[in-house]
């Protein structure tokens, strides 16, 4: 009779185990008991939420032009690298307004546990208009934040005065790319991020656990692989990050409510199945009444330069800036904000 009753609360006992296992901690509430304090300017969306942000350049009821800017994947508000990197001539001169944001679940931001490319669109655009910047703005996006940019495009196209996207990521599973383009890509990566996001796309139940385990090779990006950074990107590293004193605050302000709300659930998000996909988005300026720009290194080992040029193919709206010997980190090289901001704003190039 033991026997035969040990056998079934043993077997609970080890589901319960490995589900705890699997499992993500709760998320640390900004201004929560426990949770990290609320220092920053936050705006309650229409769901309840919050979302926090941060301002660069002129007031923005003085500015002519007004950016949203969008991080990265283990970046913040804190790092609207093209806002940081201006001239204050250069600001007062274009008249500049730089509004830079947590993304739900990163630094001071609330979680959003359905958080879609297309919720995040709607946050954005919703952010634009508690923030009073007008019946357009424009959106710029950097690496991961560059997925958001495509969701602008997609959900919100008649809000938006401009875009670009500065060396963003691929999602390798968009249905329009050729199967042996993006295989051979995807394969460029170190064998952990290859693992890590074919675990986000086929598996995201287990991204924690992947992404948080000892035994199999993760993703390279979380863990600082020097690796995975160009030669240009170890010299932006060395002579101009390593001398940010905001930098290495940033990194761990980004994920200080949980890395599972914050860094797994933009992998799942990024590398699972969209809703739409980019090569079917068509011009949203088609009077030329603003414009698109994609930027991108040609030795860049995070994001292929190959799928990135196939992308400007299919799309020949958006205006393809190819740089030669740059990385990944080519927006924090001397000068590249300005001449990225002049394009957009002015068309000087």
């Amino acid at each position: 009779m033991l026997k035969r009753i040990n056998v079934p609360v043993l077997s609970i006992q080890s589901l319960s185990r490995a589900y705890a296992t699997i499992s993500p901690p709760p998320p640390k509430i900004c201004g929560s008991p426990g949770g990290p304090p609320i220092t920053a300017p936050r705006i309650k969306l229409r769901d309840g939420r919050y979302l926090a942000y941060k301002e660069y350049g002129m007031p923005r009821e003085d500015a002519k032009h007004k950016i949203i800017f969008v991080h990265g994947f283990t970046s913040s508000r804190h790092d609207a690298v093209v806002a940081k990197t201006l001239s204050p001539e250069f600001i007062q001169e274009l008249g500049v307004y730089v509004v830079g944001f947590d993304k739900p679940g990163y630094g001071e931001s609330d979680p959003h546990p359905n958080r879609t490319v297309k919720s995040l669109a709607l946050d954005i655009e919703e952010l634009g208009d508690q923030l009073g910047l007008g019946s357009k703005f424009y959106v710029i996006g950097n690496s991961m934040g560059g997925q958001a940019i495509w969701g602008c495009l997609k959900y919100i196209p008649s809000r938006l005065a401009g875009a670009v996207l500065m060396a963003p990521v691929i999602n390798y599973w968009w249905p329009s790319f050729p199967a042996n383009l993006s295989r051979e890509a995807y394969y460029q990566q170190p064998v952990g991020d290859q693992w890590a996001l074919r675990v986000a796309h086929y598996a995201p139940w287990l991204t924690y656990w992947w992404n948080t385990q000892k035994f199999f090779p993760s993703s390279s990006v979380i863990a600082r692989n020097p690796d995975i950074f160009s030669a240009q990107d170890l010299k932006i590293m060395k002579n101009k990050l390593s001398t940010d004193p905001e930098k290495e605050k940033s990194k761990h302000y980004a994920k200080q409510q949980g890395e599972f709300e914050s860094l797994h659930r933009s992998m799942m998000i990024g590398f699972g199945n969209w809703e739409f996909d980019p090569m079917d988005l068509k011009n949203p300026f088609p009077n030329n009444d603003g414009s698109v720009h994609l930027w991108q290194g040609d030795e860049d080992r995070l994001v292929p330069v190959t799928l990135q040029r196939y992308i400007a193919d299919k799309l020949p709206w958006i205006n393809y800036h190819e740089l030669a010997g740059a990385g990944h980190l080519f927006p924090n090289a001397d000068g590249m904000g300005e001449v990225i901001l002049k394009q957009l704003l002015t068309g000087e190039t």
